[in-house]
């Protein structure tokens, strides 16, 4: 292989990693997969896996290129599954379309695949290369690699702020402390997540929607949840009036009344009991386990403080995404995390700035906490 070929070869899973990018929070449980078929020098099939993970993007793509597929290149950013679901596998319409490469950007940790689904490709003769712009596809599918490998979805937290890391006046004021441009982000932000979490506290003070309100992104709102261990969500709540709408899910521990519990259910709410801590809330790392088997792979956590700082504290978080606006509070403000616990320095968790982005006379700065 030229060094022309390893250049092309980039190019066309840099479109195929484009392409998976549009099914991010669209497709959970499954991961999002760009799939690009070239065909002497001139793309023949693309696709992408579709709103709810199916159909997936090979298959899209071997539709599109045809009988053109015989004897093309394939790049696909995540290895074809090897399973039969409510479709074959896409490892065998690869063979069965007769494309003569693979490039696979990394291989699928499903315990259904694996590696299977290159053996079925390369039992056929057909070339597979490996790894070619892997941590790209990794972070794409990030949510679905920590549902696999770690049994919990990935959990970005977002904070608004002002500069000395307060979220409201010590009346509560808190609208708006960032300015629009911020704002239509974070909205950005709920389309690429399966799902956004507050804890019933922010639900009582500030009665959200927790919706995207973006022109073009109204139908892509994830699934609410609200962490509520006494059930103290009003029935009168936007969230709970717009349940039957868009899915709004209220994680608790058991125990709680009946009727309140009935009520809920009765207006579209989906309850979901898991065990307490030892402070009587729901435990998070069974909360998390459980929303994962259910089909989430990506939670953006909103708020607020005290579900913010146990997710750290408990080492459930992975994701910073830390809007500052160009203000000072001061001290009596309220702070936007909790206390979480510590009495030394070297026991505070340490974040990993990855980027930082002008929004408007906002500051984003995304970090990875190293867990």
């Amino acid at each position: 292989m030229t060094a022309s070929d390893t250049q092309w070869d980039e190019f066309y899973m840099q479109a195929a990693l484009r392409l998976a990018a549009r099914g991010v929070g669209r497709v959970a449980p499954n991961p999002a997969v760009g799939c690009v078929i070239v065909q002497g020098g001139k793309v023949v099939g693309r696709g992408w896996t579709q709103d709810g993970g199916r159909p997936h993007a090979e298959t899209m793509a071997l539709e599109m290129a045809g009988a053109e597929a015989k004897g093309a290149i394939v790049y696909v950013t995540l290895e074809p599954c090897a399973h039969h679901g409510q479709t074959g596998p896409c490892a065998e319409a690869l063979v069965e379309a007769g494309v003569g490469r693979v490039v696979v950007a990394l291989r699928d940790p499903d315990e259904r695949v694996n590696g299977s689904g290159i053996a079925i490709l390369q039992r056929a003769g057909i070339e597979v290369i490996e790894g070619l712009l892997a941590n790209e596809a990794a972070e794409l599918n990030a949510g679905f690699f920590m549902t696999r490998l770690h049994g919990r979805p990935l959990i970005t937290l977002k904070m608004a702020t002002s500069l000395d890391g307060r979220i409201a006046t010590t009346t509560g004021d808190s609208k708006w402390i960032t300015g629009p441009a911020a704002r239509r982000y974070g909205h950005m932000l709920r389309a690429q997540n399966d799902a956004i979490m507050v804890g019933v506290g922010t639900a009582l003070v500030d009665n959200p929607d927790l919706t995207c309100r973006i022109d073009g992104l109204e139908k892509l709102s994830p699934i609410r949840i609200v962490a509520d261990s006494r059930l103290r969500l009003p029935l009168t709540s936007k969230l709970v009036a717009k349940a039957k709408e868009v899915p709004l899910w209220v994680v608790t521990v058991p125990g709680n009344d009946k009727d309140r519990l009935q009520a809920l259910t009765d207006l579209g709410v989906e309850v979901i009991e898991v065990a307490a801590n030892e402070s009587g809330l729901p435990d998070m790392r069974f909360g998390l386990e459980t929303l994962a088997k259910r089909g989430i792979t990506r939670i953006l956590v909103e708020g607020g403080s005290h579900l913010l700082a146990t997710l750290i504290k408990d080492e459930l978080a992975d994701r910073l995404m830390w809007f500052r606006a160009g203000r000072i509070i001061g001290g009596d403000g309220i702070p936007a995390l909790e206390s979480i616990g510590l009495e030394r320095i070297n026991e505070a968790p340490a974040l990993r700035l990855i980027e930082e982005r002008r929004l408007g006379d906002d500051l984003l700065e995304s970090y990875f906490l190293r867990n």
